[in-house]
C-alpha cells in the first residue's frame, strides 16, 4: 500500500499534481524542518499522510500542549523555528497554553492545525473550534487558509515573522478540504516583502553614541540581560563589550547563561527570586542598560525604584515593549546582535574599579546562608554537585515551581544552555522542552529537573521518550507537596495549607520507571549524592533520577 501511495504521489508530482497536504510538507522541507511534534486527528490526517513521503521525521506526544513545549526546546536550541501540528477541536485548544508559553518567552514556533471543511466553518460541527480567535492573544500572527494556492505564500510568511523582529509563536489553521484540494502548481517564494511588517533591526546611530557617552561619565553602570539576548544570538558579543569595558553584568532568568554562571563580571540573577546583591548592585547603579529583557514584575518588582536616579537605556527589538512599564532615559530599538557589534566600533574608554570591587563585597556578604535538614538531599548542594558533574555544554532544563528557583539560583552556567518557562511559568515545561532540546542538538547532555508536581503534569511524555528514543535524564525533586504554593501559603497565611498536599496519589517513581523501562536511581541524602549523580550522568542513555527533598524546606 505504501509503494503504491508513494508511485501515485511521484505521479501527480510529474503531472505537476500535488494536494494542499503535500504543499504543506513541501513548504516544510524548503524551511529545513527536521521534525514535526504533535498528535494526529481527522482534520489534520491528510498532513500526516503527506509527511510519510519525507524526511522529516514526526514525534507523537501525548497530550497536544507538550508538542508545544518540544518545538519550543528544540527552537531554543537551535536557534530555529520549531514546528508542531494537531488536529482540530480539542487537539488545538489543548496546544494554546504551550502556544502562550512560548509567546511570553518570545519564542519562534509555527504551529499547524486541522480545521472542519470550510463550508461547515462556524456551524459547531464534530471538533470544530474558533482556534484563530482563540490563540488571539498568544500569537504575532495567526493565519486561516482559504484557497489552496496561499499555502506556500502563508508558509513561507509564517516562517519569517515566526523567527524575526521579537519572535514568537504563529498559528496556521488548515481545513481539511484545502488539504485534499489540488494545487495546480507549487512554487515556494524565495523572498518576502509584508508592507505593515518590518522590524527595525539596526540601531539608531544617534542613539548609540548617546548610550557610549553616558558610559564614559558612569561612575556604576550595570548591563541587565535578558532572553533576548540569546534569541538574537549576541551572548559572544555581550560577553566582550562587557570584559572589554569591564561592566557588571546582571541577568534576569530568561537571560540566565548569557554570562557564564562564575564570570568574575556576573553579579547574578536580579527579581523576586534573584540573588541579593544583583538587586543592590542593579539599584546603587547610575546608568543601567536593559537589554532584550521585560521590565516586567518577575525582574523588576518596582521598576520606579530602579530608575530613580540614573539613565536608564533600554535595548529591546521591540519598541512596544520600550517604556510600557517604565520610561527609557535613552530608547535604543533594534536587534541586540547589531546593536553590540556597533557599540565594537566605538572607541571610549570608562573605568569603574571602585564599583567592580563594591560589588565584589556585596557578593561576598551578602550570600543566602542555607540550614538543611541531614536527612533529605538538599536541594542548594545537590544542584551544585550536579553542574559540577554534567558537561560543560550540557543543557539544563528547569521546570516551575521551587525547583526552578533553587535551579537558577544553584545551577553553574559553563558552555551550555538553562532553559525555563520564565514569563508564563508553565508547570510540566521541563520534560517535553528537554526533548526537543534533546531532538535538537543529539550530541549534547540533557538534563531535565522538575517537581513531584510538576513532573505528574507530563509524565506521560516518558512514553515519547521511549517510543522515539530520546536519551533525557529527568530529576525529580520530591517533597509531597506543591512546594511553592506551599511556600507562599507558609508566609501568607501562617501555615494554613489549602490543596498543596500530593502525598496521597502520587505514583511510585520507581514502579512508575520500570513500567516505561527506563532505569531508576533514588537518592534519599547527601551522604552519597555525588557517586549517584555520576552514575545517573555516566551514559548517554534515559534514566530518572528520585530526590527526596525535605517538605518545609524553604526557596530562600
Amino acid at each position: 500500500g505504501q509503494n503504491v501511495l508513494q508511485h501515485s504521489v511521484e505521479v501527480a508530482e510529474l503531472c505537476g499534481i500535488m494536494i494542499g497536504a503535500d504543499a504543506m510538507v513541501k513548504c516544510l522541507e524548503n524551511e529545513g524542518v527536521t521534525t514535526v511534534y504533535g498528535y494526529p486527528g481527522v482534520a489534520i490526517c491528510p498532513f500526516y499522510n503527506s509527511i510519510l513521503d519525507s524526511d522529516i521525521q514526526s514525534i507523537l506526544v501525548r497530550t497536544e500542549q507538550n508538542a508545544a513545549h518540544a518545538a519550543s526546546g528544540e527552537a531554543r536550541v537551535t536557534g530555529k523555528v520549531g514546528v508542531c501540528a494537531v488536529t482540530s477541536g480539542p487537539g488545538a485548544t489543548n496546544l494554546i497554553t504551550g502556544i502562550a508559553t512560548a509567546f511570553a518567552d518570545s519564542i519562534p514556533m509555527v504551529c499547524i492545525t486541522g480545521q472542519v471543511k470550510s463550508e461547515l466553518i462556524g456551524s459547531d460541527v464534530f471538533q470544530e473550534a474558533d482556534i484563530t480567535g482563540a490563540v488571539e492573544s498568544f500569537v504575532k500572527y495567526s493565519y486561516l487558509i482559504k484557497r489552496v494556492e496561499d499555502i506556500p505564500r502563508v508558509f513561507k510568511e509564517a516562517f519569517y515573522i515566526a523567527n524575526s523582529g521579537r519572535k514568537g509563536p504563529v498559528l496556521i489553521d488548515v481545513p481539511i478540504d484545502i488539504q485534499n484540494a489540488t494545487i495546480s502548481r507549487f512554487k515556494y517564494p524565495e523572498e518576502i516583502s509584508l508592507r505593515t511588517y518590518k522590524p527595525t533591526v539596526k540601531g539608531h546611530a544617534v542613539q548609540i553614541k548617546k548610550v557610549i557617552k553616558e558610559l564614559e561619565k558612569a561612575k556604576r553602570p550595570i548591563i541587565c540581560a535578558g532572553g533576548g539576548v540569546h534569541l538574537s544570538d549576541a551572548v559572544e558579543e555581550l560577553r566582550d563589550f562587557a570584559h572589554k569595558y569591564k561592566i557588571p553584568v546582571v541577568s534576569t532568568m530568561m537571560g540566565l547563561g548569557v554570562m557564564k554562571t562564575q564570570d568574575t563580571m556576573y553579579f547574578g540573577m536580579v527579581g523576586n527570586n534573584g540573588k541579593a546583591y544583583a538587586n543592590r548592585a542593579m539599584n546603587e547603579s547610575d546608568l543601567l542598560i536593559m537589554v532584550g529583557a521585560r521590565v516586567a514584575d518577575r525582574a523588576i518588582s518596582q521598576p520606579d525604584l530602579i530608575t530613580e536616579n540614573k539613565i536608564l537605556v533600554h535595548i529591546d527589538v521591540d519598541p512596544a515593549e520600550i517604556g510600557k512599564n517604565v520610561g527609557p532615559t535613552i530608547p535604543l530599538v533594534g536587534d541586540v546582535k547589531h546593536i553590540f557589534n556597533d557599540f565594537a566600533k566605538q572607541e571610549f574608554t570608562c573605568t569603574h574599579d571602585e564599583w567592580i570591587n563594591t560589588l565584589d563585597q556585596y557578593r561576598e556578604t551578602m550570600g543566602v546562608k542555607r540550614n538543611p535538614n541531614p536527612a533529605y538531599v538538599d536541594p542548594a548542594a545537590f544542584i551544585g554537585i550536579l553542574s559540577e558533574e554534567m558537561k560543560d555544554d550540557a543543557v539544563y532544563v528547569a521546570d516551575v515551581g521551587q525547583n526552578q528557583i533553587w535551579s537558577c539560583a544553584y545551577h553553574i552556567v559553563k558552555d551550555g544552555r538553562f532553559l525555563t518557562s520564565g514569563g508564563m511559568g508553565t508547570m510540566g515545561y521541563s520534560i517535553p522542552a528537554a526533548m526537543g532540546a534533546k531532538r535538537g542538538n543529539p550530541d549534547k547532555q540533557v538534563v531535565a529537573v522538575c517537581g513531584d508536581g510538576s513532573f505528574q503534569m507530563s509524565m506521560m511524555e516518558l512514553a515519547t521518550i521511549m517510543q522515539h528514543h530520546i536519551p533525557v535524564k529527568i530529576i525529580v525533586m520530591k517533597n509531597n507537596y506543591l512546594g511553592m504554593v506551599r511556600e507562599y501559603q507558609h508566609y501568607t497565611y501562617k501555615d494554613h495549607y489549602s490543596v498543596v498536599d500530593i502525598k496521597d496519589g502520587s505514583p511510585d517513581l520507581e514502579k512508575l520507571s520500570a513500567a516505561y523501562n527506563i532505569p531508576f536511581i533514588r537518592v534519599e541524602n547527601m551522604s552519597n549524592a555525588r557517586e549517584k549523580i555520576q552514575a545517573f550522568l555516566r551514559e548517554d542513555s534515559t534514566m530518572l533520577m528520585e530526590c527526596l527533598v525535605d517538605p518545609m524546606d524553604l526557596v530562600k
